[in-house]
């Protein structure tokens, strides 16, 4: 009987260990970085890299730069980046995904730095809330980072009004209140509001609206159908 048991013990282990197994190999996959060589800069947010004989444009992943036409904070995000991207430079690429153009979209690391986060820090890119999924493991970073600019107005944060680069490639270019900064700050606003906010943060769907309401170009994204209601899901 004991024999039995050990047997059907040791199968079960078995079993579980190719489930195990390919977990930890889908972590490790999406860490993996790939080397490479700067080509040249296009703007704030996108290179052309070599690796081996292939040449691929490479949209930096979780950060949106502005515009060119977003005077001077785009061009000023340009040469940043060529700045820290000079051709020839060795990088190393995580790829995250290919976007919609084909192109690779990956955070790019320079001697262990991440160059996303470093223009972030300085106020030369966004956060781009709506895919930074694609950056799990350093999100909170860039949540920081992008606060600490902002609150330090660095660069394209230097401004009264920022129209956000996702807004101006809309076509809404009008500056409005700022995404950024809420229009008031109520001591009843919670501790979220300074890095991200999203629907599970709010004990209740009131407190979730005042979020909406002082910040009315709703940066955290609690009004996705954009009727002015606020995380619909916590209303009962």
């Amino acid at each position: 009987m004991k024999k039995v048991l050990i047997s059907t013990i040791a199968l079960l282990l078995m079993m579980g260990l190719p489930a195990m197994s390919a977990e930890r190999n889908s972590r490790e996959t999406a860490q993996v970085r790939s080397p490479g060589k700067v080509v040249s800069v296009g703007d704030g947010d996108t290179m052309r890299v070599q690796q081996g004989h292939r040449i691929s444009t490479v949209r930096l992943a979780c950060v949106d730069a502005p515009e060119i036409k977003q005077a001077p904070y785009g061009r000023q995000a340009a040469n940043r980046l060529k700045q820290l991207l000079p051709p020839g430079k060795a990088v190393q690429l995580r790829p995250v995904t290919t976007d919609r153009y084909g192109r690779m979209v990956a955070e790019v690391y320079v001697d262990g730095k991440s160059i996303n986060l470093a223009l972030v820090q300085e106020g030369q890119a966004v956060v781009y809330r709506e895919y930074l999924n694609g950056c799990s493991e350093t999100q909170s970073q860039y949540l920081q980072a992008e606060n600490a600019a902002r609150q330090n107005k660095r660069g394209f944060w230097n401004q009264p009004n920022p129209v956000m680069p996702a807004d101006f490639r809309a076509g809404r270019s009008q500056p409005a209140q700022s995404s950024s900064k809420p229009v008031q700050q109520p001591t009843s606003l919670p501790a979220c509001v300074n890095s991200d906010c999203d629907c599970g943060d709010f004990s209740s769907w009131e407190e979730a609206q005042r979020v909406l309401q002082a910040f009315p170009n709703d940066p955290f994204r609690l009004d996705r159908d954009r009727d002015g209601v606020a995380c619909e899901s916590l209303r009962r």
